[in-house]
């Protein structure tokens, strides 16, 4: 009798076995998880435009570079009074800019709010920006940090497309794109946000600001227009470290 190979067939058997008992384990663990589509699959990445290392999107061939145009986010200043920062998105010379406020503590912490209340009235883009103006030096200024200390992870939660009008041309790719800023040395306040993305799943971290109270603001760009232009849009993430916040100490 060939001991040797009774012993390879009990050895392949076995493995054969195990791995069974596993596949038994990940189908009863994921057993409520919805089956995968073709959003997930290669077919996704045929049936969607693609977009060419020339910074443009092959379904407009004409258009502009990415960083032609877009959404700039910048910090105007804190208001320790409210716990809020007060976050202003300019979309252009003509367009009015919008006014956020980026709660610091609370149920809303991290929450980038709009100010309603100053657009009710249909208020032009010079009303708007004489507001900014006129509250900028009533607000404590938050320092720019360098960006080499801190790093931003991607990571693409759902895929998706989006077909712009009645055009017939293929659907453009749509993500929804976790980021999350941390500390390059480990220590330190970090945070993390999903925005929607389009055409490519690609984000870089473009300004960190320093808060009075240990934490930051990160702003971070990311492709997230869908005019056909695929033009950069900016967020903003609060990076908290889980310590006792200065701002708890006022009342909003």
């Amino acid at each position: 009798m060939n001991r040797d190979a009774k012993t390879q067939s009990a050895l392949i058997a076995l493995a054969r076995t195990r791995r069974m008992q596993r596949a038994l384990a990940h189908a009863y663990l994921h057993r409520g998880a919805p089956m995968p589509t073709l959003r997930s699959s290669l077919g996704y990445m045929t049936t969607t435009a693609c977009v060419v290392a020339a910074d443009r999107d092959v379904t407009a061939p004409h258009a502009e570079p990415v960083g032609s145009r877009g959404h700039r986010m910048t910090v105007l200043g804190v208001a320790r009074s409210e716990g809020v920062a007060y976050v202003v998105e300019d979309l252009g010379d003509v367009e009015s800019p919008i006014v956020y406020r980026l709660w610091l503590h609370g149920p809303r912490e991290g929450h980038l709010v709009p100010l309603h209340a100053w657009y009710e009235h249909a208020s032009s883009a010079r009303e708007i920006r004489a507001r900014i103006s006129a509250i900028a030096p009533t607000l404590e200024p938050a320092m720019l940090s360098t960006t080499e200390a801190w790093m931003l992870s991607t990571r693409i939660v759902q895929r998706r497309a989006l077909r712009m009008g009645n055009c017939a041309e293929l659907p453009i790719r749509k993500f929804a794109l976790q980021l999350l800023v941390e500390p390059v040395s480990g220590h330190g306040p970090s945070g993390k946000t999903t925005v929607t993305a389009f055409l490519r799943p690609q984000a870089h971290l473009a300004d960190v600001w320093s808060l009075s109270n240990g934490a930051a603001i990160a702003r971070v760009t990311y492709t997230g227009i869908p005019s056909g232009l695929g033009l950069e849009k900016d967020t903003v993430v609060l990076l908290t470290s889980g310590a006792d916040d200065a701002y708890r100490d006022t009342q909003v």
